[in-house]
Order: C-alpha cells, then structure tokens, then sequence
C-alpha cells in the first residue's frame, strides 16, 4: 500500500480504536490523533452536539493543538471521526482545512451510532480540492476497504 496517514479525531474513544485497528492492518502507516484545546467539548454528548452546531453556524471550527506532519510525504490520508449531528465532527473539519490544496487520495472512516447522513459528500464539500475516496462505516469490512483505497 502507498505511504498512508491515519489522522483521526475521537471524542470517546470509539474512532481511536477503529483507527488502531486500521493502523495495524497498515503496519508501515503513520497515526495521528487529532487533538484540540481541553474543555472546549462537554463529557455529555448531547451538550458536545450543541457545541459543535454553534461551532459551525459561527464557520468557528475549534483549533488543532497538535503539529501536522508534512502531507506531501503520503498518497493517502485516512480521516476518521465521530459523526455528530449527521456530520464530519469540527475537529475533522479543521483537520479538512488544514489539508489545503493536499494533492493525494483522501478517504474517511467514521463511528457513529446513528444516521451518518451525507458523510463522504462532505468531506469534498469542506475542501472541494481534494480526492475524496469512498468512506467506511464503523470498520464494516475494513480488509475489503483497503484494498479497494489502493486499487483508486
């Protein structure tokens, strides 16, 4: 498989395991979680929902507090979040943003519990620059998934 990064959000824990899982079955990959400043999200879901509705109504994504790697060192970059509200979380998209003009594949994978509504679609949406790769829904057929993200 081509240079991967696997960037990944996780408000409780559930995306950090899928994106370990991922990270082994990559061994050459490198993983990143995705961090941001402490307090700026509630413990209490339903709270964190809210939080992030006036986060993106205000266009005011939360800031990463962690130093990205230097992107033109990977083909393909792994993002994986919670999906809040029916969306990417804010700090993926911060994370979308800072890809910038980033000119390699780009696919999402997300944990949710509930309805993912149009996930993939905004992604390309955030950053219409980037490739946006098909997207994989809580580890179903990870194996499958991969191998499909190298044949694109």
């Amino acid at each position: 498989m081509s240079k991967t990064l696997i960037a990944y959000y996780s408000w409780s824990g559930t995306t950090k395991r899928l994106a370990e899982r991922i990270h082994k079955l990559l061994p050459d990959s490198t993983l990143l979680e995705l961090t941001v400043a402490p307090g700026i999200f509630s413990r209490d879901m339903y709270k964190t929902a809210d939080i992030a509705k006036q986060q993106m109504r205000a266009g005011e994504l939360p800031q990463l507090t962690n130093q990205l790697p230097d992107l033109t060192d990977y083909d393909l970059v792994l993002v994986g979040g919670p999906v809040w509200t029916y969306s990417p979380s804010t700090p993926v998209l911060s994370f979308l943003h800072a890809l910038g003009d980033y000119a390699g594949k780009v696919a999402p994978f997300y944990t949710s519990v509930g309805n993912n509504g149009d996930y993939e679609r905004q992604f390309a949406d955030e950053n219409p620059q980037l490739r946006v790769l098909t997207g994989n829904d809580n580890g179903k057929n990870l194996k499958n998934w991969l191998e499909e993200l190298e044949e694109e």
